[in-house]
């Protein structure tokens, strides 16, 4: 066997060792969010139907604001579901080229669109969360401006509050443990939003004991609109995030480290371009190197491998395509001469 074949074999293994890695985090991200929609379920029917009994708005909207739990945790269980499907030979019924006439390519490409699905999905939830939280809002200021609608709640209310508070809080550690286990990003998300709806139901419980201890028939409604805006902040924020994410924009303070490791790597006279992607939770990068003008073809491509071996062991990039172009400083006038 040739060396070139040899180094092909071990790039697709190495491929194939990173993607396997990729998808045993994912499946088990998966596992792990079975478990925050059950706690979602259980919540949301729970404070719904104790809301109805004491009619208080703020218990309603907090239900309302897990049933958007509801939703993000299963569409991003639909979305990891996707990014694992590495068998089919389409994505979402569309076929996609033949990946095997690439002597380099493998799976790679289809394998990162799919990946790209779970952000797709958090990208609806967002859209689904704005909507529920114009509903709790305009709710919420009907029954402002209707003094006959204005109630204090039954101290029922209490119960269901200071149960989603605690269920919550504990899928909140669940999240962030498994997130920092798994170094899941849609995990560790998730653990940031569930301790957001923890202290949302403790400020619902808190508002409620408010209104029956001092007979404020105003506050549950008010409380009601502070939710809505709540869940309002919540989606927009999903929603600029994922759409930055979906139209390729990557941090740039990011970039500038993963530019300076390069940089530190010998042979390496500048970076003259560098732009990362997110591929779901994965990330890519491409960049463009100054080299010594004199590097041959073979030590050009030792360096990329190098460089690439030092991104994913730093960052955890899993690819790196290189582009090289001659440094300036490394030729003269004679030795162009005649070739432009």
């Amino acid at each position: 066997m040739s060396k070139l074949k040899k180094h092909i074999n071990r790039e697709m293994n190495l491929w194939e060792h990173n993607q396997a890695n990729e998808l045993a985090k994912i499946r088990a991200s998966q596992r792990h969010l079975v478990y925050n929609l059950i706690a979602y379920v259980s919540i949301s029917i729970i404070e719904y139907w104790l809301a109805e009994i004491s009619k208080s708005q703020t218990l309603r909207a907090d239900a309302f604001n897990n049933l958007s739990g509801i939703i993000s945790t299963f569409l991003l269980m639909m979305g990891l579901h996707i990014a694992q499907d590495i068998d089919d030979d389409d994505i979402a019924g569309v076929e996609m080229p033949d990946e095997n006439e690439n002597i380099l390519g493998g799976d790679q490409r289809m394998q990162f669109i799919r990946w790209r699905y779970e952000t797709v999905f958090s990208l609806v939830t967002a859209v689904i969360m704005v909507v529920i939280a114009f509903d709790v809002i305009l709710d919420g200021i009907k029954a402002l401006l209707n003094p006959a609608s204005r109630v204090v709640p039954q101290p029922v209310a209490i119960i269901g509050a200071g149960i989603a508070s605690v269920i919550m809080l504990i899928v909140w550690y669940m999240n962030r443990k498994a997130g920092q286990q798994l170094q899941n990003a849609a995990l560790l998300a998730s653990a940031q939003d569930s301790l957001a709806d923890a202290f949302t139901s403790i400020g619902t419980m808190v508002a409620i004991a408010g209104a029956l201890l001092f007979d404020l028939a105003w506050l549950d409604g008010v409380t009601s609109i502070i939710v809505g805006f709540f869940i309002l902040y919540s989606g927009l924020k999903i929603f600029f995030q994922t759409s930055l994410n979906l139209v390729d924009y990557f941090d740039p303070k990011a970039e500038r480290e993963y530019k300076q490791a390069i940089l530190k790597v010998k042979k390496v006279k500048n970076v003259a371009e560098l732009k990362a992607h997110y591929n779901g939770n994965v990330v890519s990068l491409d960049a463009t190197v100054l080299v010594d003008a004199k590097m041959t073809i073979l030590e050009s491509y030792q360096l990329s491998e190098k460089i690439e071996r030092t991104l994913r062991k730093k960052f955890g990039i899993v690819d790196t395509d290189i582009s090289f172009i001659p440094d300036p400083g490394t030729f003269s006038d004679k030795d162009v001469k005649g070739h432009f």
